[in-house]
Order: C-alpha cells, then sequence, then structure tokens
C-alpha cells in the first residue's frame, strides 16, 4: 500500500530531487529559511498563505495539498478560526466545495462557529459564489438555535434568491419555502425580500399569491414612508436605508396587484391600481432618484393604462399603444404579447402590426439566454406566452406552417422551463390543428413531447 507523504515530507523530497537548498527555496518563495525548516521537519503549523507560497514553488496546481492541509492542520491541531476561515475562502475560490464541507462539518457542532460561517457566506455571496453560499446558508440553518432570529431569516432569503430560477416548479418551492420567514428579517430587508416574493408569483401566474405579498410591500413601504417623514422633521435619520425609494415599493405594489387583476381579467380593478401608482402628487421628495423614479412610475401607468383598455376590448387605444413601443425596444415583446391576446379574445386584425415588428419577432423566436437568470426568468415567461398567442392567431387565420413553428418554440421552451400548463396548452393546440400539420411538423412534435414525458417521469 502507497504511503502518503506529509506536507513536510514531500517538499523535503522535492528540495532533494531538485538539488535546492532550504535558503535558494525560501528565496524562490519568499520565505525565510527557518520557516522553510520548520515546516519541512513539521514543526510549525502551516497557514493557507504559506502552503499556497510552497505549492506555487512546486510548481504543483494550487490545491494540491488541500486534502492533508485539512488532516495535519485541522484534524490534528486546535480548531483555530484565524487559520481555518483563509482556507474556507480559498477553498471556494478554487472550487473545491468538498474540502469547504469536510472542514464545514467539523465546525458545526461548536456555537462559536456557525455565525462566523455566515459572516463566510455573506461575503461569498457577495462575491458571486452561489453554490458554496447555499452550502454554507443550509449549514448554518440547520445548527441555528433560535428558530426565530434574524440570522436564520437571512439564511433562508438567501437560498431564495439562490434557488429561483427558470425552472419553474422549483421556485415556486423555493418561494413557499421562504415564505414564513419574511417576518423575521428586519423592516428594510422585508421590502426587498416580498417585492422578490410577489415577482416570483408573478412570473409563475399565481395570482392570489402575488395579490397576498404586494399587498402587504404596499403596506409595510406606506409604514416606512411614514415613519422616515417623522424622522426628518425631527432631523433624526441614522436608520438602514432601503436599496429604492420607499414610494418607490409602494407604487410598485400597486403595479404588482394591477396585473394580478389583468390575470383574474378583472381589468376595472386593475386600472384603479395603475391610476393610484400614476399619482405621485403626495410624494414631496425632489432629489434626482426621487425624480427619476417618478417619471418612471408616470411612464409605466401610461402604457399599463393603454394594456388594461385593450384587453378589455378597446380597440381604439391600440394606435396609441403602437406609437408608445416604437422607441421602446424593451417594451416590444410583452406589448406584442398583450395586443395578440386581445385580438385573440376579440377577434382584431394586427397583421400590419405583426408586419411592423417582423424583425422583431424573428429575433424573439432565434433569442439566446442571457446571464441574469432573474431577467431571463421574465424573458422566458413573456416569451411562451407571446408565441402561444401569435400561435393561436396564425392557426386561426390558416397560416398553419408559420403558426406551427411559433407553437413548436413555446412548447420547448416550456419544457425547458418546466412550466408544465403552458405545455399542456400547447398539446391541445397542436391536437386542435393537427390535421393540418405536415408530416415533418408532427415528427418534431412527437420528439417535443417525448422531452416532456421524460422530465415528467
Amino acid at each position: 500500500m502507497e504511503i502518503t507523504l506529509t506536507i513536510g515530507a514531500e517538499l523535503e523530497q522535492y528540495l532533494k530531487q531538485n538539488g535546492l537548498s532550504m535558503t535558494e527555496f525560501g528565496h524562490i518563495i519568499d520565505l525565510n529559511v527557518g520557516t522553510v525548516s520548520s515546516i519541512v521537519t513539521g514543526n510549525r503549523i502551516l497557514s493557507v498563505n504559506q502552503l499556497d507560497r510552497i505549492t506555487a514553488g512546486m510548481k504543483l496546481p494550487p490545491d494540491y495539498f488541500y486534502e492533508r492541509y485539512i488532516e495535519e492542520c485541522i484534524l490534528e491541531e486546535t480548531l483555530n478560526w484565524r487559520r481555518i476561515s483563509p482556507f474556507l475562502y480559498r477553498c471556494v475560490e478554487l472550487g473545491r466545495l468538498d474540502c469547504l464541507q469536510c472542514v464545514v462539518f467539523l465546525l458545526l457542532d461548536n456555537p462559536i462557529y456557525p455565525p462566523l460561517l455566515f459572516e463566510v457566506a455573506e461575503n461569498i455571496y457577495r462575491d458571486g459564489y452561489k453554490e458554496a453560499a447555499a452550502f454554507l446558508y443550509e449549514n448554518v440553518s440547520e445548527s441555528e438555535r433560535q428558530q426565530h432570529s434574524e440570522r436564520l431569516a437571512v439564511c433562508q432569503y438567501r437560498l431564495f434568491t439562490i434557488r429561483i430560477g427558470n425552472d419553474q416548479e422549483k421556485s415556486y418551492d423555493a418561494a413557499v419555502q421562504f415564505e414564513p420567514y419574511i417576518e423575521r428579517l428586519d423592516e428594510v430587508d422585508q421590502l426587498e425580500a416580498l417585492k422578490e416574493l410577489a415577482n416570483t408569483y408573478r412570473s409563475l401566474r399565481k395570482w392570489d399569491k402575488l395579490e397576498l405579498f404586494a399587498k402587504a410591500l404596499g403596506d409595510k413601504a406606506k409604514i416606512q414612508y411614514n415613519l422616515e417623514q417623522k424622522r426628518h422633521h425631527t432631523n433624526k435619520d441614522n436608520s438602514k436605508k432601503p436599496k429604492f425609494p420607499l414610494f418607490a415599493y409602494w407604487a410598485f405594489s400597486h403595479l404588482l396587484r394591477a396585473e394580478a387583476c389583468e390575470g383574474r381579467k378583472d381589468y376595472e380593478q386593475a386600472l384603479r391600481h395603475t391610476y393610484a401608482y400614476a399619482d405621485l402628487s403626495w410624494v414631496n421628495a425632489t432629489d434626482e432618484t426621487a425624480l427619476k423614479w417618478k417619471r418612471q412610475y408616470e411612464d409605466w401607468a401610461v402604457v399599463n393604462t393603454y394594456v388594461n383598455k385593450l384587453l378589455s376590448g378597446d380597440k381604439s387605444v391600440l394606435l396609441n399603444y403602437v406609437n408608445y413601443i416604437s422607441s421602446r425596444k424593451e417594451e416590444v415583446l410583452p406589448a406584442l404579447d398583450n395586443m395578440l391576446e386581445a385580438a385573440n379574445r376579440y377577434h382584431f386584425d394586427v397583421d400590419d402590426i405583426l408586419m411592423q415588428f417582423e424583425g422583431e419577432i424573428i429575433s424573439f423566436l432565434e433569442q439566446k439566454k442571457v446571464e441574469d437568470l432573474y431577467t431571463q426568468r421574465f424573458i422566458t415567461e413573456r416569451y411562451t406566452d407571446f408565441s402561444r398567442e401569435l400561435a393561436i392567431y396564425l392557426l386561426r387565420k390558416g397560416r398553419f406552417s408559420d403558426g406551427f413553428t411559433f407553437l413548436l418554440s413555446c412548447l420547448e421552451k416550456s419544457a425547458e422551463a418546466n412550466n408544465r400548463i403552458q405545455a399542456i396548452r400547447c398539446m391541445r393546440l397542436f391536437t386542435h390543428f393537427k390535421e393540418h400539420a405536415s408530416a415533418h411538423t408532427k415528427a418534431v412534435y412527437g420528439n417535443l413531447i417525448k422531452v416532456v414525458n421524460e422530465d415528467e417521469e
């Protein structure tokens, strides 16, 4: 059986094989000869910085000694956070989650360490190491003795933001799991958490859930706004600042509630919420940020008024709506989706509009994924709606080739996003127009259904 050398023994072997003295090697890695000698003889516990220097000097992969470092400098020694902490960060940077997990499991039984591991999780979360951060948040949560602590709530909040993505079922599970912890966050973090939770239910088209959490967001934002005004009057405002102006959270809650009403086809109530956030004259802030958000909500109110009137059957706003989106590229996809929904419901003819935006429609069909999962989630959800509405419109008009192209695209994207409801709608639509499908279209459809069924299994 092969005997594994200690780090010091392997370093000594390397020096002999390469004809290097400890002094010479010390110059190469910028460590004094006494330190190198102590490492070779095993009389010094290595720091991570020294380990990295030695590994680089020996021209080895940076994580080459990591398993042995755990055994020699962590397992066999008294736990020392000043030595362990840098090692955890290096494990994260180098993608050695196995080593990270091994050390973390050693620490969790000691109540001193979960708060320190939480700080590591927060730091690496901010640096974008989401997988490693999720592991730490999960384990800190499990070890948290105080089940009503803010730290536990923050862990669950972070896990929620990490878990939501393009898979609708996983996003729904993440949202439901996070719900009970919102009230345990501090008051400012609650606003952002409610916004993200409501946005998740918005993308999932869970209108009752959206209404519930959007209303909670508005209520809390209004309370915080009134408290902020009182603090201004007393010239005492040392409180934690939210990410956006407080009135913007209040306005956003009404925007979300309007969308929930649209989802239920209650366009009259949706307009009431739209008119609510259109009038922000009561906001007395005059700084540039406040003015920017006021203008933004006024702008959204204009377009959403068009949307609600159009979806309630008022065709007279169609031209104004088209003119509005002509100079706003980011509004084209949702606008065309809304126009097609109205056209299919009230039998409008929108051929001229589809021709006007033909280039954009082709680009939607060929769209590639974006890196931002949060943005991607909304793009995919909106695109599947749009492509199905367009398929309905084209198939009803007898333009079967184009109609099936968008229907199959919708089915493919729905399968990728694990959106069962949309996939079922696509299958029903295909069945209704199946007699007009070519052999090639039927073959492509059959392959997509296999994928859907495999995912279901």
